[in-house]
């Protein structure tokens, strides 16, 4: 068998220059967690509640949004709820929600009140004892990325996206993404949320945005009833240009490395097909 050696180039090129893909976001990625210390006590309790999560999970198949109540018995009774990211799939919500019991099972075994927040989706669930504790604009989890190294410039900006935001929510369903010059940001309120009480929570969440996160190139802020995210992209970020280069950099290193192994590979093995038929 010969091989030409314009086949040979062109193999290496096909390899050399493949596209490279961007993984999808995981929406099942645990964000945090929060669960009572006090846990139930009662075997007809922990029944009621996995009765619970599967009305959710068959709920999830159709909505991004459902909230429900079992009762335990005459006198008590678990309500429960789940969303899923706006701009996320009917499947992907499906497939998200469908880890929450078992990850709520792990990491908050038989608390009487807890909620699980994944990328993608969250469910909440409580009893009477813990029923409206949480019922504000109160902070749970915030996430705030690396510094910006420009920061009079990054801020002029994130306060223009922050207003745009604020008054997007308002003409919205309670979900609102956007781009706005280099920021990817969004917010999304629960799913029973008033436009008016939406709004309220949003604008607590971009104070505690601003407050906690303000130099920030990316954040995630979750209060109890809304959250908001915030993150930049392309290549003229003012306040992200040193780190941008860096990371452009290391991309540029590793990309040659791989490009010289999967030549070397190629070319040791035609070599070694090449040996074996010249001794047939």
């Amino acid at each position: 068998m010969t091989v030409s050696h314009s086949t040979i180039l062109l193999t290496l090129t096909f390899f050399l220059f493949l596209p490279s893909s961007n993984p999808l976001s995981d929406y099942t990625t645990l964000v945090y967690k929060t669960c009572a210390t006090q846990t139930f006590n009662n075997h007809q309790l922990s029944l009621t509640l996995n009765s619970l999560f599967q009305q959710l999970i068959a709920q999830s198949s159709q909505h991004k949004f459902f909230r429900t109540t079992e009762a335990v018995d005459d006198d008590r009774a678990i309500s429960g709820l789940f969303q899923c990211r706006d701009d996320i799939s009917k499947e992907e919500c499906f497939s998200c929600v469908n880890l929450l019991p078992q990850m709520s099972n792990t990491l908050c075994s038989d608390s009487i009140s807890a909620r699980v927040q994944l990328d993608g989706c969250y469910f909440h669930y409580e009893t009477e004892e813990t029923a409206g504790e949480s019922r504000s604009n109160s902070l749970l989890h915030k996430e705030c990325g690396k510094a910006a190294v420009e920061y009079a410039e990054f801020k002029e900006v994130m306060e223009e996206a922050f207003a745009t935001l604020e008054s997007g929510i308002l003409n919205s369903n309670g979900f609102y993404s956007m781009n706005y010059k280099w920021v990817k940001i969004m917010a999304q309120c629960e799913g029973a949320l008033e436009t008016c009480d939406c709004s309220s929570c949003v604008n607590d969440a971009v104070l505690v945005g601003k407050e906690e996160c303000g130099s920030s190139l990316s954040a995630q802020i979750y209060l109890d009833r809304c959250f908001i995210s915030y993150d930049i992209f392309g290549n003229s970020v003012p306040g992200a240009r040193r780190n941008g280069n860096t990371e452009r950099l290391a991309a540029i290193i590793v990309g040659g490395a791989v490009a010289v192994f999967v030549a070397f590979a190629l070319m040791s093995m035609l070599k070694s097909r090449f040996r074996k038929d010249e001794y047939e």
